[in-house]
C-alpha cells in the first residue's frame, strides 16, 4: 500500500488542495494587447478587456498572447481577437453597438472555441492499462 492509500479520503483531499494551490500559483500569464482604431483609447476599456481576456487564458496550461482590435465606424463597433498559445491559434470577430458588449461576446466565443478544442484533445487520449493494473485485476478475479 502506498502512503496515500493509508491516509484515507481526507488526507487525499488535502493533498489535492495543496497541489491545486501550487498549480494556480504557477498559472500561466496571458499577455493582452489592445489596439484601438478610429476611437480614442481609454484606460477603462483597456482594463476591462485585459480582465476579461485573462479568464480565457486560464483554460490553457501555457502562456498565451491575446491581441484585441477594437474599431469604430460611425455607428458600428467592431472587435476582433486572436489568442495564440504554442501552435494553437483561435480567432473571433463581433460587431454590436457597444464596445463593452463586443468584448463580452468575443471572450465568450473564444472561450467556447478553446473548451471545444480541449475536449477534442482529451477525447484523443485513450490510456491503456499498465501491466501492473492488468496483473492485479487478474489476481482479484
Amino acid at each position: 500500500m502506498s502512503k496515500n492509500e493509508k491516509q484515507g479520503k481526507r488526507g487525499r483531499a488535502t493533498i489535492r488542495k495543496v497541489r491545486r494551490a501550487a498549480r494556480l500559483a504557477n498559472a500561466p500569464v496571458t499577455e493582452v494587447t489592445v489596439t484601438f482604431r478610429h476611437v480614442e483609447p481609454t484606460d477603462a476599456l483597456r482594463v476591462y478587456a485585459e480582465r476579461k481576456l485573462a479568464h480565457v487564458g486560464k483554460l490553457l496550461k501555457r502562456t498565451c498572447q491575446a491581441h484585441l482590435i477594437l474599431t469604430v465606424d460611425k455607428y458600428r463597433q467592431h472587435g476582433e481577437v486572436t489568442v495564440k498559445s504554442g501552435r494553437l491559434s483561435v480567432s473571433a470577430q463581433e460587431e454590436t453597438k457597444d464596445l463593452y458588449s463586443v468584448i463580452d461576446l468575443l471572450t465568450d466565443k473564444v472561450g467556447r472555441q478553446l473548451k471545444k478544442h480541449l475536449e477534442k484533445f482529451k477525447a484523443k487520449k485513450v490510456r491503456s492499462p499498465s501491466t501492473g493494473e492488468v496483473l492485479s485485476a487478474s489476481e482479484e478475479i
